[in-house]
């Protein structure tokens, strides 16, 4: 028997989704990355993303102020389905501009990005809105990739840096194929299982409006800089909601440019460790128990281009050699 919140959902996005109303709105949050920003950005417009009309999805740009705040001229560049709102923020945390910008939202569904120096493949947008139209009741999600051949955190111990990066994007000539960003990349730490096995989290995950106010939106008890690990905690408690469906766009991915965020930024081994070890231990504290990676019955969906063909490979192997270990051959 389905829920007050599930029969709720089927039965908002029943009435309204062939309406003309914005089927995804996607809020994108951003902190001191102005060139990383506007690359984000340039990757969410409607003629680098495949299949998708102004009319169909919305982008509000949440920034939160710091010295270097996004270009006033690139600003103004944006078609009318993107809107730019700059605030005030005295916490160390994304939090609140996250839950800011899911209340200014009007599409049926949310997508949150809470890291804005992602770019996304050209797939992402027509293909979020394919999932909720699979199901009324769909969360979905795209995979994290860093941009680079190993972790960033690791990378920049050997030189990686802004320029290096930039040199990267230029072999692939971006954003003209946004797909050969698989061809300059690597996943990310909590995609590194790949696509076969369990994530902790995704920096481009989707959900009806009404499944964003079932979860109450983003915990505000993770105060931690960067907001700890409550992206790992909302992506969980989405994905274990009861009666909903997993739609994992796995052609699709998200790619972290470096910029010295929380856990990319450089910091020595010794001292990123132990915010780690501080943020999981928050998470304890707040849900009662240790974090463990949540286990969906997921729904695959969408065309895999021929780069991102070396991940469906290595997820394989992942996959292969995790039921071989949990035979004991």
């Amino acid at each position: 028997m389905l829920s007050r919140i599930q029969r709720g959902i089927r039965g908002f996005l029943s009435n309204t989704q062939d309406s003309g109303r914005v089927l995804v709105s996607f809020v994108v949050i951003v902190y001191d990355m102005p060139v990383q920003a506007q690359n984000t950005v340039r990757s969410l417009l409607a003629d680098y993303q495949q299949g998708v009309r102004l009319e169909d999805y919305e982008v509000l740009i949440i920034e939160n102020a710091s010295a270097n705040t996004m270009s006033r001229a690139f600003l103004d560049t944006l078609p009318p389905n993107f809107s730019y709102h700059l605030r005030q923020e005295t916490q160390p945390t994304p939090i609140h501009a996250i839950n800011y910008g899911i209340e200014l939202a009007s599409g049926d569904n949310i997508c949150v990005m809470i890291d804005g120096a992602r770019l996304l493949t050209p797939g992402i947008v027509k293909n979020t809105i394919r999932g909720h139209k699979l199901s009324p009741n769909a969360v979905v999600t795209a995979p994290g990739y860093h941009l680079g051949y190993e972790l960033q955190q690791k990378a920049v111990g050997s030189g990686y840096d802004v320029e290096q990066e930039r040199a990267l994007m230029t072999s692939i000539s971006w954003p003209a194929d946004g797909y050969k960003l698989f061809d300059i990349a690597c996943f990310s730490g909590s995609c590194a299982a790949g696509f076969y096995l369990p994530h902790g989290e995704s920096n481009c995950i989707s959900m009806p409006r009404e499944l964003w106010q079932a979860l109450g939106g983003y915990d505000a008890r993770f105060d931690m800089r960067g907001g700890g690990v409550v992206n790992l905690d909302l992506y969980k408690r989405a994905c274990e909601y009861p009666g909903i469906t997993h739609v994992f766009l796995h052609g699709e991915g998200t790619f972290h440019q470096f910029h010295g965020g929380v856990t990319t930024g450089g910091e020595e081994a010794e001292t990123r460790q132990k915010f780690i070890t501080e943020i999981m231990a928050q998470y304890q504290e707040i849900r009662g128990k240790k974090f463990q990676l949540p286990v969906t019955n997921t729904v695959y969906l969408g065309e895999l281009s021929e780069h991102a063909q070396k991940f469906v490979q290595l997820s394989s192997t992942n996959k292969l050699e995790r039921m071989k270990n949990s035979a004991g051959t």
